[in-house]
């Protein structure tokens, strides 16, 4: 029996929730624990990941048949490197703080297992549609997992958010803006995470 099609609804839900990258896969975990000490890096590197999934993506599909098996490894990865020393020229020129605060996990994009797994997994075996929808479903995925660490842990570390005032100095937690704190938080929410998936399919099995 052929297997079903994924329709372009599922597969870009499929990032944001049932395959999340970060809180279901665990892909990307240096910028996930490094970058989110801030809402404002967090999404800065969210964008980043944005635009590298989804051209990379799209530019993979486009050439997938055109590309020996042998050599698609190293061609991914010179379109990923190129794409991210594009960004980081685009960043340093109009964003130069958000570029310096992100420092080298800029650069590291490029060696993102879920940037390189999602051309190699998708892209390299869809057309340029549905990859350009899994990319942006997963990147947003992405993204989102990390700006939650990111709110907790400045909202809650460092009383503030976006560079606003929230809570009094005395009620910081000022763990959690630490490297410890990184985990603490990540394992927290894995684990919230991990209970509502539970509970769906427990349901759905009893429906």
């Amino acid at each position: 029996m052929a297997r079903r099609q994924k329709s372009i609804k599922e597969v870009f839900s499929a990032g944001l929730f049932k395959q999340n990258p970060t809180f279901v896969q665990f892909l990307g975990m240096c910028p996930t624990l490094a970058v989110t000490k801030s809402v404002e890096s967090a999404l800065g590197m969210g964008a980043g990941v944005i635009f590298v999934l989804v051209m990379s993506n799209l530019i993979i599909s486009l050439i997938r048949n055109f590309v020996p098996k042998e050599v698609r490894i190293p061609i991914y990865i010179v379109i990923i490197a190129s794409l991210v020393t594009i960004l980081e020229m685009f960043m340093k020129a109009y964003t130069p703080e958000l570029a310096s605060s992100l420092g080298t996990f800029l650069s590291l994009i490029v060696v993102n297992c879920l940037i390189l797994g999602r051309a190699e997994a998708f892209a390299s075996k869809n057309n340029p549609i549905r990859s350009v929808v899994d990319g942006f479903g997963m990147a947003l995925g992405f993204t989102g997992g990390i700006t939650i660490i990111a709110i907790f842990r400045e909202l809650f570390g460092a009383g503030s958010l976006l560079g606003y005032s929230i809570i009094p100095e005395q009620y910081q937690v000022g763990i959690l803006v630490q490297a410890a704190g990184a985990f603490l938080v990540f394992g927290i929410l894995v684990s919230q995470v991990n209970r509502i998936r539970m509970n769906k399919e427990e349901r759905s099995e009893v429906a």
